[in-house]
């Protein structure tokens, strides 16, 4: 039965609310009381009219007030916000407008605004001064359609440079919007494209300093929200171009479980539908039973998208070409393809009403959209194709689905946030391409696209390649972990091969590592994208959103924040003698902990740092509380029942963990949050786990918290709640152990009722830090190198044999775990005996020459 107008009107509004909703929380659409400004903010001045949005935020018209357009723009999609202070008076034929940040003044009479008429300065900075005309000198880039055939930021086809977009942010501390001729959507049930009105004049300025945190808020308030994605989304997605079927891919995500590789997403390319690059039936060849093959999908946990290329219409050849045909009143005696009309709104409601919607509920969960035809519209010039293809797309999901709307497709310009996942398309496998993404990604958070999705490992071969290089792909997706989205993608070539099996163990198990990491930070990954809608500052962002004043968040572009907690210094280039090296700035302001070599540094410094392919350059702030899940976690359907709390060494911290459904669309008000806070105070540690505010669908009533404190000694005691916790290696719960390993001190909360508040109070002999956050994770890890080149060496005749000084060291971490009673001993007995490995290893006869200064060597890189 088909859904009335009607219906699909308070299905839009029922539904809409939690994808395009903006800062007064109303749902999406031609809604007077949000659209149309308060009265209180708005001045009034004959032809000239100024609106304060914000504190530093006007919007500023002119023409005949009948003509004001307060209809949404494509960019502009909320006017009603709750009216700053200000004051205005007048001086001299002056007119003066004037908040907490802004200064305002207009010359009376003097007709319609320019450079001798107008101006605005802000208040915080005598630089930032604007007169109509004015141009940006410093802008710091948006983003970019695609990075289609870029080598890095050359692309190879064209040989030019990548040219990124404007953005909002800009040193020069202002973002000014023309929106006088840009389209606007209608008041229809399905508000839809419609021309400018009629007002000479239609601008809005925004001033900001340094504080690029507060433009992106404001730009959000007045652009919408960047609506949260599902909770899968963050997990890992599995992606190639292939004529995969139902057997192969059954095949395929048995092989990633058996390899331990956690995945959330299977995306089918093309060739899931008949030949042809515009298709939407199904190719029997290959999947006999879509419906059973969709079934198991969804038994086994797995989100599936399909990829669409829409522009070659309704082609005769589609099983519902006769019923798409009778709709449109079109003719198919002659058997023609009914062309794609993204502006023709029968054409649109029809696509997936008739054609998409039955595959949609046969268990496909989203769309893999790819528009690389004509840029805009035949009928309107000024329409992006791209831009109305997420619009719709995207509006549509939020009408008939369920669960969150959700796409993935290619940037179409301000107001694309709205839409979530960009899909940047087909890069060269190379490590150029690899260094530019991460510019490239964290850049684009200054239009709030914060969602790229890169093909991991790159698309396709540069050169005379024969496969896919070990070491740069295993690089690529350590990025991948720390990116937004984590796809491995490539195109149609038997050579490229992804799979996890397809390595050396060396490279294997860093690639798994790098998934397992990934789904270990989903909870603070997770908590950073509520920040991303409440706030439109992106996950992974410049340096400058946080360290606006220290010159060197301009020049390190390699290198981003990822959420609040963690700088990123992703490696780009391929190591010397197994190590890769690196340069990177620790901000001053707070110390940072280098997780994979358990090494505190102090901000402040440019440091060069060389990393073994199992090793990554993740540096977290001193004293970070980091919500993460264990190894168990296989899926993101659900919010498991318990949770780890990662305590990172060198101050005190706290974190607010927010939780919600995963994938329902109340996440605005039906959501909870816990506060967990960590302090020292000498040798007491104490960490409290408050109960969580708030609630929603399937919020679990008990939940069991395991502490990692990382970088610290073991306890002389431990208490939860004033009861004694005793030491227990078997993992168990209620009991603490130690990683020697990672020098980290494990706590196992039982499952408790949530509503009960626990206090962790952990007493150490001496105030934690000092030999345990010096590098001695990372001495573990070079020992345990060396030991197993010199087994290596073994070749069964000479009596090859670990020597007593580097045995002692090397195996000196399992005693830690063994008797963390006894650290301080076998601390004492480590440092002693690693003096001595290197005078140990020139003193080796059964190893040649050659060999041994490639070990002694090794022992070097022991920072």
């Amino acid at each position: 039965m088909r859904i009335t107008f009607q219906q699909k009107i308070i299905t839009l509004f029922k539904t809409i609310t939690c994808c395009l909703i903006f800062i007064t929380g109303r749902a999406y659409g031609q809604v007077g009381n949000q659209l149309t400004p308060d009265p209180k903010a708005v001045v009034q001045l004959g032809n000239a009219c100024f609106t304060v949005l914000t504190d530093q935020m006007v919007r500023l018209q002119w023409g005949q007030p009948s003509g004001y357009d307060n209809r949404a723009s494509l960019v502009v999609v909320n006017r009603r916000l709750p009216v700053p202070a200000f004051t205005t008076r007048t001086s001299d034929n002056w007119f003066y407008l004037k908040t907490n940040k802004i200064e305002l003044a207009y010359k009376i009479n003097s007709g319609v605004f320019d450079s001798t008429n107008l101006k605005i300065r802000f208040l915080s900075a005598d630089t930032v001064a604007w007169k109509p005309g004015q141009k940006q000198k410093f802008n710091l880039k948006g983003t970019s359609r695609t990075l289609d055939g870029q080598d890095g930021e050359m692309n190879l086809y064209s040989n030019q440079k990548l040219q990124l977009e404007d953005g909002i942010l800009s040193r020069d501390g202002w973002f000014f919007l023309d929106d006088s001729q840009s389209l606007r959507l209608d008041h229809s049930d399905w508000p839809w494209v419609a021309p400018p009105g009629t007002p000479k004049l239609d601008w809005y300025f925004l001033a900001y300093g340094d504080n690029y945190q507060s433009a992106i808020l404001d730009f959000s308030k007045i652009a919408g929200r960047v609506p949260m994605l599902p909770r899968y989304v963050f997990g890992y997605w599995w992606s190639r171009y292939w004529s995969y079927s139902d057997n192969e891919l059954r095949e395929l995500v048995q092989n990633l479980r058996r390899f331990d590789v956690s995945t959330d997403v299977l995306v089918i390319d093309m060739d899931w539908h008949t030949k042809g690059w515009t298709g939407y039936t199904w190719n029997k060849n290959l999947f006999p039973d879509p419906g059973r093959f969709l079934k198991w999908t969804r038994d086994n946990h797995l989100k599936t998208t399909l990829n669409l290329h829409p522009a070659d219409g309704i082609q005769p050849t589609e099983d519902q070409y006769r019923s798409f045909a009778a709709y449109m009143k079109a003719d198919t005696a002659q058997k023609r393809s009914i062309p794609f009309e993204a502006s023709n709104k029968a054409f649109m409601r029809g696509l997936f009403d008739i054609v998409l919607r039955p595959i949609e509920k046969a268990g496909v969960d989203f769309w893999w959209l790819d528009w690389q035809q004509w840029p805009n519209d035949n009928k309107i010039p000024q329409l992006s194709n791209t831009w109305w293809l997420n619009y719709t797309f995207f509006t549509d999901m939020a009408m008939h689905s369920q669960t969150r709307p959700l796409l993935y497709h290619r940037w179409g310009g301000l107001g694309n946030h709205r839409y979530q996942i960009g899909f940047s398309g087909d890069t060269f496998m190379s490590w150029e391409s690899l260094a530019y993404e991460p510019y490239f990604t964290s850049t684009a958070s200054n239009v709030l696209y914060s969602y790229w999705s890169h093909d991991i490992g790159g698309h396709i071969l540069k050169g005379n390649e024969k496969g896919v290089e070990p070491e740069l792909y295993t690089r690529w997706l350590q990025y991948g972990g720390f990116s937004p989205i984590m796809r491995t993608h490539s195109t149609k070539n038997a050579a490229i091969k992804k799979e996890i099996w397809n390595f050396s163990a060396e490279y294997a198990t860093a690639q798994h590592d790098a998934i397992r990491l990934r789904y270990a930070l989903v909870p603070y990954i997770y908590t950073m994208s509520r920040k991303t809608f409440e706030t439109g500052i992106g996950l992974c962002r410049p340096m400058y959103y946080d360290y606006s004043k220290q010159p060197e968040a301009y020049s390190y572009k390699e290198q981003y924040m990822f959420g609040d907690n963690m700088l990123i210094r992703p490696v780009t280039t391929p190591s010397v003698d197994g190590f890769a090296t690196v340069k990177v700035w620790l901000p001053k302001g707070n110390d940072w902990y280098e997780w994979s070599t358990g090494t505190l540094l102090k901000g402040g410094q440019v440091l060069e740092r060389s990393f073994s392919i199992n090793e990554y350059p993740v540096y977290v702030k001193a004293g970070s509380v980091i919500p993460m899940y264990d190894d168990q976690v296989q899926n993101l359907d659900k919010d498991p029942d318990n949770l780890t709390i990662g305590i990172f060494p060198g101050s005190t911290g706290k974190f607010r963990v927010y939780e919600d459904n995963g994938n329902d669309k109340s996440y605005e008000s039906q959501f909870a949050k816990t506060n967990i806070e960590s302090r020292i105070n000498g040798n007491v540690q104490v960490v409290n786990i408050a109960p969580p505010v708030g609630n929603y669908p399937g919020m679990v009533e008990r939940k069991k918290f395991t502490i990692k404190l990382f970088g610290t000694q073991p306890p002389a005691k431990v208490s939860v709640n004033g009861k004694l916790v005793q030491f227990n290696p078997d993992s168990r719960d209620g009991s603490w152990n130690y990683d020697g390993n990672n020098l980290c001190l494990n706590i196992l909360l039982p499952d408790q009722n949530r509503k009960v508040a626990r206090e962790i109070r952990i007493t150490y002999k001496v105030a934690p830090g000092g030999p345990v956050t010096s590098g001695l994770v990372e001495k573990f890890k070079r020992l345990t190198m060396i030991t197993a080149a010199l087994k290596s060496s073994d070749n069964g005749n000479d009596g090859m044999y670990i020597p007593k000084n580097l045995g002692i060291a090397e195996e000196t971490n399992r005693l830690f775990s063994y008797h963390p009673m006894d650290f301080e001993k076998y601390l004492s007995q480590f440092e002693t005996s690693y003096k001595l490995i290197p005078d140990e290893i020139k003193s080796l006869r059964q190893i040649g020459e050659q060999e041994r200064a490639k070990l002694i060597k090794l022992c070097r890189k022991m920072r």
